[in-house]
C-alpha cells in the first residue's frame, strides 16, 4: 500500500450557496473555513487549497448571540502612532454586515499565503442577490449545525435597531 498524496491536477472544486439568515455568526464562519479549506472532502491535504468556492447570502440576517451585538468591537490599526480604529459591532452590522462575515471567516483561516488563496472563493453578501448563479452553487444548509441553542439570547441587527 502506498500513501496518496493529493496532486493540484486532481482538486475539484465546487461552488456552494449559504443563507446566513438565523444563523449564529461563528458557528457559520467556521463551517465556511471547513468549506474553503476543503477539509470536508476525503483528499484534503494541508499544504493544498483543495477547498470549495463559497457564496454567503443574507449577511445584514446573521445573528450574534448574547451580548456581543453591543459590546463587541471590529479593531484594526494602521501601523502608525494614534492609528487604532474601533468600531461596534451594532455599527458594522448595519453599514456593512459582509465585512463581518469575512473578518470572522478569515480568522478561522491560516495566516499564510495559502489562507489568503482561500479567502479569495470567498464571496459574501448582504441581501439575497448574488452575481454567481452562472456557476450553479448548490445549496448547503446550516442551518443544523449553526442554529443558536437558544434563540431568546440570539440578536439581529433590526433587534438592536428599534431598541428591542
Amino acid at each position: 500500500m502506498k500513501t496518496h498524496s493529493t496532486k493540484p491536477s486532481e482538486i475539484e472544486r465546487d461552488w456552494l450557496l449559504v443563507d446566513a439568515e438565523g444563523v449564529v455568526l461563528g458557528r457559520l464562519a467556521s463551517e465556511v473555513a471547513k468549506r474553503l479549506m476543503g477539509k470536508h472532502k476525503p483528499n484534503y491535504a494541508p499544504h493544498l487549497d483543495t477547498g470549495d468556492h463559497v457564496v454567503v447570502v443574507n449577511a445584514a440576517k446573521v445573528v450574534l448571540t448574547g451580548n456581543k451585538l453591543l459590546s463587541k468591537e471590529a479593531i484594526r490599526h494602521s501601523g502608525y502612532p494614534g492609528g487604532l480604529k474601533r468600531v461596534a459591532y451594532s455599527k458594522l452590522m448595519v453599514e456593512r454586515p459582509e465585512k463581518a462575515i469575512e473578518r470572522a471567516v478569515r480568522g478561522m483561516l491560516p495566516s499564510t499565503k495559502l489562507g489568503r488563496a482561500m479567502l479569495r472563493k470567498l464571496g459574501v453578501y448582504a441581501g439575497p442577490q448574488h452575481p454567481h448563479t452562472s456557476q450553479k452553487p448548490q445549496t448547503l444548509d446550516v442551518k443544523q449545525v449553526a442554529a443558536p441553542h437558544n434563540p431568546e439570547q440570539a440578536h439581529t441587527i433590526e433587534e438592536v435597531v428599534q431598541g428591542g
